[in-house]
Parts: structure tokens; sequence; C-alpha cells
């Protein structure tokens, strides 16, 4: 008898199975088309567009808000020269009693140097003014935050030197603001249009892309996939496409916007340089300008992927609906 224990002979064992080894699952859409190219281009120069619109209206914000402070951080007492009038004593007189107000910090009389480079483009160098009947300058600097009376200043002023006149840039300053406010509405305005273009381009397109790829969305749902499942897998494609097209966009404008800054502050002291920083100010957008372009991004990938769902949602929707009545296509929308 043998061994029940005992291994068998080999040409009796049972052959061993082979070992499965299961293939990776490929991806339902395609990594890459025509379709998707297409739309990433288009997202990258949307993308583009908004945040140079949205850099450029920063910019002229802080331009504006610039001027204004500069204007009116500083106010200017005029004394008219007249005869028998002591003008260094005036000066002095009229920068004392300005400072003795609560909201004042310094005060600057302008020397015979000073007014006489203030003349210059007009009268030419090497002009005396002592021969020339010019009006003296003091300038204070006062407190933005919390300003002084003028009106009680303005009045002291006339009472203790009679030539005194104080002018404290308030018609200035009021047409700045007033300009200043213009030009941030008109660039808000067109920020606006631009970001409603770029959601239309955008939906457009991504609806152009999902076309391409209904057969897709056909084949998974006849074979039971459920429109979750199929919406979530467009979501994921669209949103890696949009990712990359926003992110071109927003760095390339990002990047536009440094390099001017570089190139700017490169070239202080120039003539391109100064009638660029006269027109547009400086290029730096500062860091809630680059959070706006990030935030930009952003808005654009969402708004991308939010398209890619509702799309598959509402192309299964239809598809429900011809399966149920085939006659019953009156209202779709065809692709």
């Amino acid at each position: 008898m043998t061994d029940p224990q005992s291994p068998l002979p080999r040409s009796k064992q049972p052959p061993r199975r082979t070992e499965m080894h299961v293939r990776p699952t490929a991806p339902i859409l395609p990594a890459s088309n025509i379709q998707g190219n297409a739309l990433m281009v288009v997202i990258a120069i949307m993308a583009f567009l908004a945040c140079l619109t949205l850099g450029a209206v920063s910019m002229v914000r802080a331009t504006a808000a610039g001027w204004q402070s500069q204007i009116s951080r500083e106010i200017t007492i005029q004394i008219k020269p007249e005869d028998g009038l002591d003008m260094n004593k005036a000066l002095v007189r009229a920068r004392d009693l300005a400072l003795t107000f609560v909201g004042t910090r310094d005060g600057t009389i302008m020397d015979d140097d000073a007014t006489a480079r203030l003349l210059e483009p007009w009268l030419g160098s090497g002009l005396d003014i002592n021969d020339l009947p010019v009006p003296r300058l003091v300038i204070i600097t006062i407190d933005e935050t919390h300003p002084p009376d003028f009106a009680a200043m303005r009045a002291l002023l006339k009472e203790e030197v009679p030539q005194a006149f104080l002018d404290d840039h308030r018609t200035w300053v009021d047409r700045l603001v007033s300009m200043a406010r213009t030009t941030v509405l008109v660039g808000s305005g067109i920020l606006l249009l631009v970001f409603v273009a770029m959601v239309l381009t955008v939906v457009f397109a991504t609806r152009g892309a999902l076309s391409g790829n209904r057969h897709i969305i056909e084949v998974l749902h006849f074979v039971g996939a459920e429109g979750s499942f199929v919406a979530q897998e467009f979501q994921k494609h669209f949103l890696k496409i949009s990712l990359k097209g926003a992110a071109a966009g927003g760095l390339a404008a990002a990047m536009l916007f440094a390099l001017a800054s570089y190139w700017q502050s490169r070239s202080l002291a120039t003539p391109e340089s100064d009638q660029t920083a006269a027109l547009f100010g400086t290029f730096s957008i500062g860091v809630m300008g680059y959070l706006g372009i990030f935030a930009t991004m952003i808005v654009i990938a969402l708004l991308t992927t939010l398209t890619a769902r509702f799309t598959v949602i509402r192309t299964i929707y239809e598809i429900d609906l011809i399966r149920s009545d085939p006659a019953r296509t009156d209202g779709l929308i065809s692709d």
C-alpha cells in the first residue's frame, strides 16, 4: 500500500494554474485630442486677457491713490511781494502760524534757488528773484488722516499776514478723485466685459469639446455606467485641461507685469521710464494683484469643470428621453 501522505509522482500532479495579470485600466477619455488642445488654448488666451485687465485695473487704482495722497499731503502758503514788505519775516511768520494748528507736521520755506528752479522752464536760467515781483511759497506738510482746520488757518493768516494766500489744493484733489473714480469705473466695466466674454467663450468651447466625445457618453451609459460616474470622469478630465490652460494664461500675465516692473526699476531717470511712469504709474501690481490673478485662474478652472459636469448630465438626460420615446427629439440640443 502506498502512503497517502507521500507526494504524487510528477507525472500525476495537477498542472499549475498560470497567475492572472490584470491589465491596467486605460483612461476613458484620451489624454489629448484636437478638441482638448483647442479648449486649452482658448482657456489660456481668455485667462491671459482677464488677468491682464485685472492687473491693469489694480495698477490704475494704485496710481490714482498715489496721486491723491501726494497732493493731499501738502498745502501751500503763497505770499505776494509788496513795497515795504520784509519777505523773509513774512515767510517765517506764515510758517509758524500754520504750524500752530493741530494736523500740521512740518513747514518748509522755498528759498531763492528753489523758486528760480521752478521758473527756469519759462524764464531761463540765471534768474535773480529780487529783480522780479515773484511770489514766495511755504510748503506745509499735513496729516492726511486728521487734516487741520483750513478755514481757521486761512482766516488767521489773512489777519496776521495780509499778503498770504492759503492753497489747500481742494480743487485739484476733488478733480483728481473724480478722475480716479471715473478711470477705475471704466476699468472695472472693461474687466466685467472681459469676464463675461471669458465665461461665454469657456462655456461654449467646453460644450464644443464635449460634443466630440458624445459617443463615449452614450457607450458608457448604454453599458450601465451611472450618470454620476460618467460625469465625474469627464469632470476630472476637463479640470486638468482647464488648470493647464488657466495656469499658462495667468502665469504669462504675471510674468508680463513682473518683467515690466523689472524694466522700469532698471531704467530709472531715463526719458522712456519717466514718460511711462507719468502716463501709467508703476507697473507693480502688488501682492493683491497677484492674488487676483491666482483667483482668476481658479475661477476659470471651476467654471470649465462645472460646465463639463452639467453638459454630461444633460446629455445623459437627453439620451434617456430618446430611449424612452425615439420620436421625442424636439427641444433637444443637437451637437
